[in-house]
């Protein structure tokens, strides 16, 4: 690219950046340079958090991430949980002790929505039950935060999507980095051109411990005296009480939808709203079981690759993500987008802004044969500084808390919530699609928009 060109990249960029607003709820603030080390900039969130009015929510799912849901849930002002449903006894007893001795429990969820002082849920189950629950709770009035992948099958998004339209219901699906601070940040920095023409993105999530790998603990006291079995299998093949499945329930395909139903939906979620894309419309995948084998299903290492097609939002471009059960360098994860003039590097409370040389697509052979001077060299340009890091504030309350606190605002009356279930579903698909495709051993190809299979 000619200097005059490159300036003038750099200049558009200045500019939008300057002009974006900054005052809204969505786009974080940048505090003052004073006391930060250089290239770094501080993000805060604008937005003040009070109680408008009191909102009583039930938990439908009191495992891991239910108990993780609901723990944040409830440090948003005015919300209190009066309800829990779960279909061990275990963990019936444990909610009474966490949220109080005087909160209503059942093995029935239904008995959950029949109650009139309940005003929202969370639900956290296994993947095989969100369709129905969620369903069932906004044909009952209740507002929904459903867990990711909002199903469990890619046949399944349509009716979500029916009942949340009809309903005019408030759902929102739980892949909480999309409230980050990171994530809007990067969607401010891509859409004043940031990075210029993308081209490529890239993701990945590493973890190195059997918690990580979902060996979760089973209780001394599992029995099908404590579980309700046949209630939790749905209308799935009985295989008998095991222990298992029950509490292991992500390694099996009959309730999970292994590391890219879990994981990847994330970093589809984030990669969605910063580039404003439908999703991809080709998907394949490769991987396999390395080191968990413990009876699981699904692989422990999966590796996909996704094209996603030109909108009036972004370019063609393409996607690389990759997860690793058994990688010792450390618990982590991150997604990065390339382009022409630059990459960023994205986490919920950081991105990494790194701007590059960029030379134009066509007529750089002219430029070297056709030099005016045979005694001229290519003389060397000023570039731009080191990376800009962009991090959160000290204090900041994370992703987690964000993404509840926008869901509680809109079933208070306020403000949409942030991932929907049109937006969830297209979220879910490639993630459902990767797994599909790894056992299937083919390529599959998607309509983003008219949200169906394609014929191969």
């Amino acid at each position: 690219m000619s200097k005059n060109s490159s300036g003038h990249s750099r200049r558009k960029f200045i500019n939008k950046i300057t002009q974006s607003v900054l005052a809204t709820a969505i786009v974080p603030e940048i505090v003052s340079a004073a006391g930060r080390a250089p290239g770094i900039q501080l993000l805060k969130r604008s937005g003040i958090y009070t109680a408008n009015d009191h909102v009583q929510i039930a938990l439908i799912g009191a495992g891991g991430m239910g108990n993780a849901d609901a723990d944040t849930c409830i440090t948003v002002p005015g919300v209190k949980i009066i309800a829990a449903c779960d279909l061990y006894d275990g963990r019936l007893e444990d909610a009474k002790k966490k949220y109080g001795s005087d909160i209503f429990v059942t093995k029935d969820y239904k008995e959950i929505l029949s109650r009139k002082d309940i005003d929202a849920v969370i639900v956290a189950t296994p993947d095989h039950w969100h369709k129905d629950i969620s369903i069932d709770a906004m044909n009952s009035g209740k507002g929904v935060y459903c867990e990711k992948p909002m199903v469990h099958d890619i046949t399944e998004g349509s009716a979500v999507i029916a009942a949340q339209t009809k309903n005019k219901a408030v759902f929102q699906v739980g892949s909480q980095g999309m409230s980050s601070l990171g994530n809007e940040k990067a969607k401010q920095l891509y859409e004043a051109g940031a990075i210029g023409q993308l081209n490529y993105a890239e993701g990945f999530w590493a973890r190195n411990s059997p918690g990580g790998a979902w060996q979760y603990e089973i209780p001394a006291d599992a029995s099908e005296k404590t579980v309700d079995w046949k209630k939790f299998i749905k209308n799935n093949p009985d295989h008998g009480f095991d222990p298992k499945r029950f509490f292991r329930w992500r390694c099996y395909r009959d309730y999970g939808t292994g590391v890219s139903g879990d994981l990847f939906v994330h970093l589809f979620s984030s990669l969605h709203f910063i580039v404003s894309s439908n999703g991809p419309e080709k998907v394949m995948s490769t991987g396999g079981l390395r080191y968990w084998k413990d009876g699981r299903e699904v692989p422990d290492v999966l590796l996909g690759m996704f094209d996603y097609p030109q909108t009036d939002k972004h370019p063609a471009f393409n996607l690389s993500l990759r997860v690793n059960f058994v990688d010792g360098t450390a618990d982590s994860t991150y997604l990065r987008l390339v382009g022409n003039e630059g990459s960023m590097i994205v986490e919920w409370d950081k991105v990494t802004l790194t701007k590059n040389k960029s030379y134009p697509p066509t007529g750089n052979n002219d430029l070297m044969v056709n030099k005016p001077d045979p005694l001229a060299y290519e003389r060397k340009a000023m570039v731009n500084g080191d990376a800009i890091v962009y991090k959160a504030e000290n204090g900041y309350k994370g992703a987690h808390f964000d993404h509840h606190y926008n869901w509680i605002r809109a079933v208070r009356g306020g403000k949409p919530v942030i991932e929907d279930a049109l937006f969830g579903y297209r979220a879910a698909a490639p993630a459902l699609l990767c797994i599909d495709s790894y056992f299937q051993e083919k390529t599959i190809k998607w309509d983003p928009v008219k949200l169906e299979l394609k014929k191969s």
